[in-house]
């Protein structure tokens, strides 16, 4: 019986690949407020903004490949039943070949009606203004904005309670409801925490090992570990 490993990631995974993370250092988002553009009152307000923003962000990703740190998490299928949960809206772990991935704030090469939110489509091009799902309504990204309900959240925590391992790379821990994730594995499951910049100590959780890497070094060094 292949024991369970959950994996959460965030934008520093996706980094090496040439994917900006999430924000600057100033709070602007590629230059943007946050509120303009990852909002549902932003894309009220200026739609096409909201859609040409998601839309260079979507011309971005279908340029780049993942890299080492994505392939490694393929490799550990051969020995243990992995599951990834991610905050990215990339499909990076997809495209190396991870097979249970799970997208908890959505995707960026998929579309959703913006009136009934489980009418979403696979889009690899521009979404523009007039862009209509079935049911006439225009098509938003499929994105979960901020102050948007995390509807993949109750799977994340099922999947995280049957957690034998837990990896946590390149997310701070600090963005909820992802980080409140950790909370829902039993006592003693391992945690192994892959942050060059970790924000947290090895007190903080019981049997926690920190890997002060970027995503790629961090993952050799966890394949190590777990395969020794």
């Amino acid at each position: 019986m292949m024991k369970n490993l959950v994996v959460l990631t965030g934008a520093g995974i996706s980094a090496e690949s040439g994917i900006n993370t999430f924000r600057d250092a100033d709070g602007l988002w590629e230059g943007h407020d946050v509120m303009e553009v990852a909002t549902p009152q932003g894309f009220a307000a200026n739609p096409e903004l909201v859609l040409e923003f998601y839309n260079q962000r979507r011309k971005e990703l279908l340029r780049v490949k993942p890299n080492k740190a994505h392939l490694n998490l393929v490799a550990l299928e051969k020995h243990f039943n992995v599951e990834i949960i991610t905050q990215n809206v990339d499909n990076l772990h997809e495209k190396a070949g991870s097979k249970n991935v799970t997208h908890l704030h959505g995707e960026l090469l998929k579309a959703r009606s913006s009136k009934d939110e489980s009418l979403v489509l696979d889009w690899n091009k521009d979404l523009v203004l007039g862009d209509l799902c079935a049911k006439k309504s225009q098509l938003r990204p499929h994105i979960v904005w901020f102050g948007e309900m995390v509807p993949m959240l109750e799977k994340a925590i099922e999947i995280t309670k049957k957690a034998d391992v837990l990896v946590i790379i390149g997310t701070s821990m600090q963005v909820y409801p992802a980080a409140s994730l950790v909370d829902y594995i039993e006592p003693k499951t391992p945690i192994y925490f892959i942050d060059p910049k970790p924000q947290i100590s090895e007190n903080d959780f019981n049997d926690l090992t920190i890997i002060k890497n970027i995503a790629s070094s961090g993952t050799n060094k966890l394949l190590e570990l777990l395969l020794q």
